[in-house]
């Protein structure tokens, strides 16, 4: 059943590839435009947003996060401000971006049945890449890892 929160109705600016990295992370992750207008938030973020005001400009949504623990990073390519991320702690998790991104693959994969065009696809990478990551983690096409679901 899909979620009614105003969350989900926000315009996605980010790649299947990039959500998946951001979902992966142990922590949550919200992330702000550069007038401060909630853009995303991973799955651990919307947990703790759960019951928050979350219009365009909450005025308190930052502080309120920051209250959670919540550290807030500019986002910046070069000098050019893109806007901001707040992090909130999370319980657990991969802690380094490789990790974040094996889980992020291994649950794709999971998800389309260990199909590679299909995960490719979600993930917004082309297969030659995805068969380079797998091969890079040690991941076998038929779900041979410690990481795959066993059925």
């Amino acid at each position: 059943m899909p979620d009614a929160s105003p969350l989900n109705s926000l315009p996605s600016v980010f790649s299947p590839l990039a959500k998946a990295l951001l979902d992966g992370f142990s922590e949550g992750v919200v992330v702000f435009d550069v007038e401060g207008r909630l853009q995303y938030a991973n799955q651990q973020a919307r947990e703790a947003l759960a019951g928050m005001d979350l219009s365009e400009h909450a005025p308190d949504l930052m502080p309120r996060l920051a209250a959670l623990g919540g550290r807030l990073r500019p986002l910046r390519v070069g000098a050019i401000e893109l806007g901001e991320a707040m992090f909130i702690p999370g319980i657990e998790g991969p802690t380094t971006l490789a990790a974040r991104e094996k889980e992020a693959i291994v649950k794709t994969l999971d998800a389309n049945n260990w199909k590679l065009a299909e995960t490719a696809k979600h993930l917004g990478i082309s297969r030659t890449t995805l068969w380079r990551r797998l091969k890079a983690y040690g991941l076998h096409r038929d779900g041979r890892s410690k990481w795959a679901q066993t059925s």
